[in-house]
C-alpha cells in the first residue's frame, strides 16, 4: 500500500496466496481446510492442567531474559536423553515462537547485504525475514524426482563471498521430505569447506516416519556453527502458546537476547511453563499424537494417487503433502482456486513456496480421517 505515513519497503504488497486463505475459508459454508498447517488436537490436559497450576502458584511475572531457568534444565535434559549432546546452559535462548526465533537469528548475524541460502520448496516467511534483517535470499531449488533432498553440488554453486548461513528445514514443510543423513552430512561438510553457519529449523522433529530425526546441532562439529530453531507449536500442538527456543553459540545468544529485550522483553511465562511440562510428559503426550497425524497422511496418499492427473510421494514427515498437480495444465494457483470452486476444499498454491513449488499445491492433514474422506471425495470429482 503506497502511503506517505506507510515506510516505503512496504509499499509494494507481500501477501502470499498462504496469506490469502483467511479470507478464502469464509467464502463458503461448509469449506474442508487443508490450509494451513495448525494441528486440529487441543493441547494435551497434562500441559493445560500443569502450566493453570504454575500460573495460580505465582508464574505470571517476567521471566529471566534468556527464559525460566526450568525450561532451559529441560530443554538440556531432552538433548541428553535424546541425543546423547550436552547443550550448555548459556547457549538457549527461549522466544515467543519459532517464527520470532528464526528473525532473531537472521537479525543477530546479518550485516546488510548478506546473503542466506534457503531450499526450496520452503515455509514462506523465510525469504521476507531474510530481506527484514537486511539480508539477501538466495534459493536453491529441489525436486521430487530427488525426493526433494538438497544437492550439494548445486548449493555450492550459490555459494559466494557474501554468503553468511545456509537455512535447512527437515522434516521440511512443504514437502514432507526428511533429509538422510548423507544430506545432512553433505550439508555440514559444505558449511565447515565454506566457513558458514546452518540455521536448522527442526521444529517437525517429532514427525520423522521412517527414520529417527537428525538434528543438524548433533553432527560432528556442527555445535559451534549452528543455530538450531524449535517450536512447541506443532511437536506438541501449542500453537497458540507462542513458545519456542534457539540453541546457537553463546556469543549469538548474548547478541539475541540484547535484541529480544527491544521486541518483546520475555516469551510469556505461563506458556514456558506448559512447555515445561510438554518436555517433562513427552513420552506421554507425543506417541499417540504422532501416530495419529500418521494415519492421516497415509490415507491421504493411498487417496490422492486414486485421483486421476494428480500424485504425491509417501510421505517421510510432517503432517503436509505437496501434491503434484502438472497433469491437469493447471497453474498451482488456478487449481487451489478450482478445488476451493468445485469442491470447496480449501488448499495453498504450491508457489507460494518458491517457484519450484509451481505444479504443486499443500495440503495440510490436519482433519480427522473421515472430514479427509469427504475432502478428496470432492477433489475427486473435479478433473471429470
Amino acid at each position: 500500500m503506497k502511503h506517505k505515513y506507510i515506510a516505503k519497503r512496504y509499499w509494494k504488497d507481500i501477501t502470499t496466496p498462504m496469506g490469502q486463505v483467511d479470507e478464502l475459508s469464509k467464502q463458503y459454508d461448509d469449506v474442508i481446510n487443508l490450509s494451513l498447517g495448525d494441528p486440529d488436537l487441543v493441547t494435551h490436559e497434562i500441559i493445560i492442567d500443569n502450566a493453570m497450576k504454575d500460573a495460580r502458584a505465582g508464574h505470571t511475572k517476567y521471566t529471566d531474559f534468556r527464559g525460566d531457568p526450568d525450561l532451559r534444565a529441560e530443554i538440556i535434559k531432552y538433548y541428553r536423553d535424546e541425543y546423547s549432546i550436552d547443550i550448555k546452559d548459556e547457549s538457549i535462548m527461549v522466544t515467543a515462537s519459532g517464527c520470532l526465533a528464526m528473525y532473531l537469528a537472521l537479525e543477530a548475524i546479518l550485516d546488510d547485504g548478506d546473503e542466506v541460502i534457503i531450499h526450496a520448496p520452503y515455509f514462506t516467511p523465510y525469504s521476507q525475514q531474510i530481506k527484514l534483517a537486511r539480508g539477501i535470499p538466495i534459493i536453491l531449488d529441489t525436486y521430487e524426482e530427488e525426493y526433494f533432498q538438497v544437492n550439494v553440488g548445486r548449493l555450492e554453486t550459490l555459494i559466494t563471498e557474501r554468503t553468511k548461513a545456509i537455512v535447512i528445514n527437515t522434516p521440511n514443510n512443504p514437502s514432507g521430505s526428511c533429509f538422510t543423513r548423507d544430506t545432512m552430512e553433505n550439508i555440514a561438510n559444505a558449511a565447515k569447506k565454506h566457513d558458514l553457519m546452518i540455521i536448522a529449523d527442526d521444529i517437525y522433529g517429532s514427525y520423522s516416519f521412517e527414520q529417527p530425526f537428525i538434528p543438524m546441532v548433533t553432527l560432528n562439529d556442527m555445535q559451534d556453527r549452528t543455530i538450531t530453531i524449535n517450536s512447541f507449536s506443532k511437536d506438541f500442538t501449542m500453537t497458540g502458546w507462542r513458545i519456542g527456543h534457539i540453541i546457537a553459540p553463546d556469543y549469538i545468544v548474548r547478541t539475541i537476547r540484547q535484541i529480544n529485550e527491544n521486541v518483546v522483553f520475555t516469551a510469556p511465562s505461563i506458556s514456558q511453563r506448559a512447555a515445561i511440562h510438554a518436555l517433562r510428559n513427552r513420552k506421554e503426550i507425543q506417541p499417540p499424537m504422532v501416530e495419529e497425524y500418521r494415519k492421516r497422511v497415509e490415507y491421504a496418499v493411498s487417496r490422492i494417487n486414486n485421483i486421476p492427473k494428480i500424485s504425491v510421494l509417501p510421505s517421510r514427515g510432517t503432517f503436509y503433502l505437496f501434491i503434484n498437480i502438472k497433469e491437469t495444465g493447471l497453474t498451482s494457483v488456478e487449481a487451489s482456486d478450482l478445488i476451493l470452486r468445485e469442491a470447496h476444499v480449501l488448499t495453498i498454491p504450491g508457489i507460494s513456496f518458491g517457484d519450484c513449488g509451481e505444479g504443486y499445491i499443500r495440503i495440510a492433514c490436519t482433519v480427522g480421517i473421515e472430514k479427509l474422506k469427504e475432502a478428496f471425495d470432492r477433489i475427486s470429482m473435479c478433473w471429470v
